[in-house]
């Protein structure tokens, strides 16, 4: 069969599997990926890192730490903590990138780590940013992070692709921003949630590395799990003025002693040119569970929100309205490079901010800090009356100076605009293009850096058949159940978050039992349900189940109750890797999802649906009533995480 290039990366980064076996979208995989970057949670990595009786890292050259979230925390307690990870990098002999060097995101693709072609997770949710380089970057929580540290792999199930293809050139004036924002605000039915998604289109050759970046870091406010471009032309270039620019200042990189010849062990020419000799690209007839295709002519500059991804406005429309702000922010992983801050500069230059207007800049790296003040942008921003904030993360995750207050408006060139994000719950926040920030900014309301005439934006998507991944019977390991039968307990709810399945107000009480947890399951979603069920029972969910919170009682409290496994017609994705991670199996069905609903309906919060289904693990099969449904296959890397309960245990069976 044909493949994607999410599916070939995955392969390439899969260990422990038969030669024969080729990946595709629903296989449950154990990944050894090239690189894992944590932040300042790394702090809180490093004692589940110890719990599980870990004494070093399995590859040392494999740990990327990088302090960048509370950089403008100077106090006692902050710099203890950024010390104590300091201490622990160092002594385990990880690449460590101190508080002022930059966002770990950016380092990640400034020192070569996120390389086109390769598979590089993160403890951060924007470690899609990496596929604007053609690197495959998704998310990990902190369990996976630490069992990685001990044994340089996780799990991973690879999810459905989709292809969103950028088809025409962009008007002048209109950037990569305007486009995610177009993406995220024209499909804004949860279209692309929990799927990888692979660029395409002839498009995509007019469009920057720095504006792909921006793009593939938003993909995560589309709902996606990863945002991949394709490695051209426009990569190569890219990758060979970045190796200039390294060579011509001696920059060699952390640890890059170890190699002994001078060069930059991640970015130099021998790593290129064996790139280009060698670059993996999707297979013409490849399968992708939805296609998406927008005409960047059509797109114009866009507003996000307020307060959500899902709405825009065109940057006319709010213009005319002189919605007024009260702050303006140039910062943040998404949109603080080079190219952004040379447009925000190219727009201020010789003018003032607005009179009672606060525009706060961030650099996303140190060196893209001081590049731009070798080109005067950023003098050019500061004589203007921008406020520098130091290279690192901040309002755009609520920390540090510059938050909203309430009922402030403000906007920014960050990725994220929920409520209460950036301070004040009762403040609106608005996404932008850094042009737009930077004219608005400037006259105090939302502006439009230039006049340009409304186009209708033109989008289509095509969803395809689903395919389910079956490549005759799977392998059962010793002691993971070749079958398993339940009644079928229904609760018809889509969207079921974690506040439902487990109440926020138990999340922090540490002594709370397995059997406490259990009697308060689902407490807030139907107070009835423990009462229905019985051990044994097989819960079916609706679609998206378990988004909210990460907390992973919410998955624990379940399986404490007896509950044998969870079906549904799709799961959040970090819902997944919490129960995954505590040997609690989950396996989607769409089809039983639809079909139950039509039989049971939305009457009832509960039903015990009389139904005895079996799984059938070995022929990836689901029997309910007199019907057969299939699923993905649940692989060894799965089953060994139920058969010794969990990531942590796993960890230590193979330390």
């Amino acid at each position: 069969m044909s493949q994607n290039l999410v599916e070939k990366i995955a392969q390439k980064y899969a260990v422990g599997l038969d030669d024969s076996f080729e990946v595709h979208s629903g296989d449950y995989l154990s990944i050894k990926p090239a690189y894992v970057m944590t932040h300042d949670n790394t702090g809180a990595v490093i004692p589940k890192f110890r719990s599980i009786g870990a004494k070093k890292l399995a590859n040392p050259r494999q740990v990327v730490n990088a302090l960048d979230h509370n950089v403008q925390d100077k106090s006692e307690k902050n710099l203890e903590k950024y010390k104590r990870i300091e201490e622990f990098s160092k002594s385990m002999g990880a690449d460590f990138y101190p508080a002022g060097r930059g966002i770990g995101h950016q380092i990640m693709c400034e020192e070569g780590y996120a390389w086109p072609g390769t598979m590089v997770v993160a403890s951060d949710s924007h470690s899609n940013m990496y596929g604007g380089l053609g690197c495959l970057g998704t998310p990990i929580v902190r369990t996976d992070a630490a069992a990685i540290w001990a044994t340089g792999r996780t799990w991973w199930q690879v999810p459905p692709v989709a292809k969103v293809e950028l088809n025409g050139k962009l008007k002048p004036g209109v950037t990569g921003k305007d486009v995610i924002i177009a993406l995220c605000g024209f499909f804004n039915h949860d279209e692309v949630l929990n799927h990888a998604i692979e660029f395409s289109g002839e498009g995509i050759k007019y469009l920057s590395v720095d504006e792909r970046l921006t793009i593939a870091n938003m993909t995560t406010e589309w709902g996606a799990l990863a945002g991949i471009f394709p490695v051209d032309d426009i990569t190569f270039s890219w990758l060979k003025k970045r190796e200039e620019y390294i060579a011509q200042r001696g920059l060699q990189g952390v640890n890059s002693d170890i190699d002994g010849n001078g060069m930059h062990p991640r970015v130099n020419l021998k790593r290129i040119e064996a790139l280009e000799k060698e670059t993996i690209k999707a297979d013409a007839d490849a399968y992708y569970a939805k296609e998406l295709k927008l005409d960047l002519s059509t797109v114009e500059p866009y507003v996000s929100g307020p307060n959500t991804v899902k709405v825009m406005s065109t940057v006319s429309e709010l213009k005319d309205k002189r919605v007024k702000i009260d702050k303006a922010y140039l910062v943040s992983c998404v949109n603080s490079r080079l190219e952004d801050i040379s447009e925000a500069a190219r727009i201020v230059k010789g003018r003032k901010v607005a009179e009672g207007v606060k525009f706060y800049i961030a650099a996303a790296s140190s060196e893209v800090q001081l590049e731009a003040e070798k080109k005067g942008d950023w003098q050019a921003l500061i004589e203007a009356g921008a406020i520098a904030l130091p290279p690192g993360c901040g309002p755009c995750i609520g920390l540090g100076t510059g938050l909203l207050e309430d009922g402030e408006i403000g906007i920014s060139a960050t990725n994220r605009n929920f409520k209460g994000r950036m301070g004040s719950p009762t403040a609106q926040a608005y996404l932008a293009s850094p042009a737009v920030v930077a004219a608005s900014a400037i006259s105090g309301c939302i502006d439009l850096p230039f006049n340009g005439d409304s186009v209708k934006l033109s989008g289509t998507i095509r969803e395809n058949t689903q395919k389910v991944n079956q490549t005759g019977e799977i392998k059962i390991i010793s002691g993971f159940p070749e079958a398993l039968t339940g009644e079928l307990i229904f609760c018809h709810q889509d969207n079921m978050n974690t506040d439902g399945i487990y109440p926020g107000k138990y999340t922090y009480i540490d002594d709370f039992t397995a059997e406490q947890q259990a009697s308060v399951v689902m407490e807030n979603y139907d107070p009835e349900f423990t009462k229905v069920v019985s051990k044994g029972d097989i819960l079916v969910g609706g679609f998206n189940f378990g988004t909210g919170s990460s907390r992973e009682q919410a998955a624990t409290a379940l399986k404490y109750r007896g509950i044998s496994l969870v079906i549904a017609g799709s799961f959040n994705e970090t819902y997944k890797r919490n129960a995954l991670n505590n040997g609690f199996l989950l396996i989607e069905s769409p089809e039983l999802v639809k079909d139950l609903k039509e039989k049971f309906g939305s009457t009832k919060l509960t039903v015990k649906t009389g139904i005895i289904a079996t799984l059938d693990f070995r022929k990836s099969e689901l029997k309910a009533g007199d019907k057969t449904y299939k699923f993905s296959p649940v692989g060894a890397a799965a089953q060994e995480l139920i058969v010794t309960g969990g990531l942590e245990e796993w960890v230590k069976k193979n330390l």
